[in-house]
């Protein structure tokens, strides 16, 4: 075992393979990576992306698993089987899409998918065996990596901001990396000449989660997402519903560092949500347009409260489904009175983002390194987060 591991963590250059599934549950995002180095000297190189849609009947069983009502050890225990072998036909179709075999890429490291995140009780679920993962492909495979920080008083989320510190630091300007998936979460990156100690992040409230659910229930689920938010687009905000959607969500007025999932932002309230638009006899079209106008009002609220107080901000770079959705980006622009750019016109895709971020987490833990961000998660120190199995 030492060997191999010790074989992989000297390679001057290694090519990793980045798995992540978010809140949105609408598939897996396999991204194929070039990494050189580790810690502040990381630099990466996306090599191919390919992103796996889960069926109406696997995203519908996901959902219901995320619901302590409906989700039961044997469901779980299934599901975390099936994930972990759709897991593993991901990474070698990215593998095989780059014309490369299993035998070239050091390392698989995937984030899994999160059924259930309880931070109150410094408890989470990630399902997506990794066994199953390490045994299908033949490669090294690290993944779990919220429990560690949580067993040291973390939330375990959010994630990805340690490695937006790592790769996005401007040399003089502060810029704010956010991320609209299921879930908005934001990380404050500082410019390299700054003087500032800590790295802020935290989740922001809901991204995509409502506005899919219900464009999923508007139309039979007919649609599944407001594709670039066209329908957003058509409707018209309904204000009274947007200002009372804000006051009813306790998640804003929360300091960071915080994080939260479907437990808060769930069916039940999505169910709640529609029947005032539909007591309102809103439209499709307003429905979502007001939905959509709360997503974007939660991060410019929470970018009023947490950021802009502290510092200045030159940019904000989005990336996530919501970097599509017109809506959304014409809301933020709008909205805030700095740039506003999409992470596909500064580095690279924007939906490779987080499985690239997972990729270099993995690194991290390879070399034996720490990967956390306390200042984001609320962790009492630096972590080494994250577990490894070896295909036999």
């Amino acid at each position: 075992m030492l060997k191999r591991l010790s074989k992989v963590v000297n390679e001057e250059r290694k090519l990793a393979v980045g798995l992540m599934s978010g809140t949105s549950l609408d598939g897996i995002d396999a991204a194929l990576v070039e990494i050189i180095g580790f810690g502040p000297g990381t630099k990466v190189r996306l090599l191919d992306f390919e992103s796996t849609s889960y069926s109406v009947e696997e995203r519908r069983q996901l959902i219901a698993l995320c619901d302590p009502v409906s989700s039961t050890v044997e469901k779980i225990c299934k599901m975390n089987i099936i994930l972990g072998d759709r897991f593993a036909e991901a990474a070698l179709a990215v593998i095989q899409k780059a014309g490369l075999t299993p035998e070239a890429v050091s390392f698989i490291s995937s984030h899994g998918q999160t059924i259930y995140h309880w931070p109150e009780e410094q408890a989470t679920l990630q399902i997506g065996e990794l066994a199953n993962i390490a045994a299908k492909t033949g490669i090294l495979t690290v993944g779990d990596f919220r429990p560690s920080d949580m067993a040291y008083q973390g939330q375990g989320a959010p994630l990805v901001p340690f490695v937006d510190a790592l790769l996005f630091s401007h040399p003089t300007e502060n810029q704010v990396l956010l991320n609209i998936g299921g879930i908005s979460n934001l990380t404050v990156v500082h410019a390299k000449n700054s003087s500032a100690k800590e790295i802020s992040a935290f989740d922001v409230g809901p991204g995509n989660v409502l506005i899919d659910g219900a464009v999923r229930h508007l139309t039979a689920n007919q649609q599944t997402y407001d594709l670039d938010g066209t329908i957003a687009c058509k409707g018209n905000v309904h204000y009274d519903l947007l200002m009372m959607l804000i006051q009813e969500d306790d998640f804003l007025a929360v300091k960071p560092p915080k994080s939260t999932g479907r437990e808060l932002y769930s069916e039940q309230r999505l169910a709640t949500i529609l029947k005032k638009a539909e007591n309102l006899s809103l439209s499709i079209e307003d429905t979502v347009a007001t939905i959509t106008a709360y997503t974007v009002e939660m991060i410019s609220q929470s970018l009023e409260l947490y950021v802009h107080k502290e510092q200045k901000i030159h940019e904000l770079i989005v990336s996530g489904g919501g970097a599509h959705n017109q809506a959304i980006m014409d809301g933020l622009r709008q909205a805030l009175p700095y740039k506003v750019s999409r992470m596909d016109d500064v580095a690279f895709t924007g939906d490779a983002k987080e499985a690239i971020a997972f990729t270099v987490l993995g690194n991290q833990f390879l070399h034996g390194e720490t990967n956390n961000l306390p200042s984001a998660t609320g962790a009492s120190r630096n972590v080494l987060m994250g577990k490894l199995v070896l295909p036999s």
